[in-house]
């Protein structure tokens, strides 16, 4: 496994906004929720509505776990030092979070892809790269430029390039409510924002053959 330098350390922490030494207030989460029914409309005490804040609590908790997840301990050590330069891409990765607006969930598909230099990463540790900017309150536009730069920090390959799709509920349950509308982002480092025919490869593998998302 490579050695990762203190200043890589220090950037991959920036970029994943951890903060390892909180945990999630649930006896907060508990005690509001209550208060939100009771302006709903709703009473708290009645029989579906009575272990609703434990609920919560609880899902939250999960939903929102990226804030405090290791960014280095997810990878488990697998970052290995082997000679190979050509394209790798995780492609149809799917993805939930919660949009920071409204805290309603947007979901969909992240493709992951980076040239190696030197480095590659274990295969499964890219999906969870992706859960760990996914699973906290968000915009999509930085998600996918995070999961981009902490890629090109942890393994410095020759380019890195992210596509993720999204349908999110608030465009489509409230507000406009167009149904059908998905936003993609995307963002390119090293050689796959400087050479064209290399972005081109990453988008034609990325649409061949996919499945409709929706």
């Amino acid at each position: 496994m490579s050695r990762f330098n203190e200043d890589d350390l220090r950037e991959i922490y920036r970029i994943a906004e951890t903060n390892l030494e909180s945990e999630i207030d649930l006896e907060a989460i508990e005690q509001a929720i209550p208060m939100m029914l009771k302006a709903f409309g709703e009473d708290p005490d009645r029989e579906g509505l009575q272990k609703t804040p434990q609920r919560v609590s609880r899902m939250y908790q999960e939903l929102l776990s990226g804030y405090r997840e290791d960014p280095i301990a997810i990878i488990n050590e697998a970052v290995f030092d082997v000679s190979y330069d050509e394209m790798v891409l995780v492609r149809d990765i799917e993805f939930y979070s919660l949009c920071e607006h409204h805290l309603l969930p947007f979901f969909g598909r992240a493709h992951v892809a980076y040239l190696p230099k030197g480095r590659i990463i274990g295969l499964s540790k890219i999906p969870r790269i992706v859960d760990l900017f996914a699973h906290r309150l968000q915009v999509q536009e930085r998600m996918t430029r995070q999961i981009a730069e902490y890629l090109d920090v942890l393994l410095h390959p020759m380019g890195v390039a992210v596509v993720v799709e999204g349908l999110h509920l608030c465009a489509t349950m409230r507000g406009v409510k167009k149904h059908g509308a998905r936003m993609t982002t995307s963002s390119m480092f090293g050689l796959f924002r400087k050479s064209v025919a290399t972005r081109q490869e990453f988008l034609d593998n990325i649409s061949r053959g996919s499945a409709p998302m929706f």
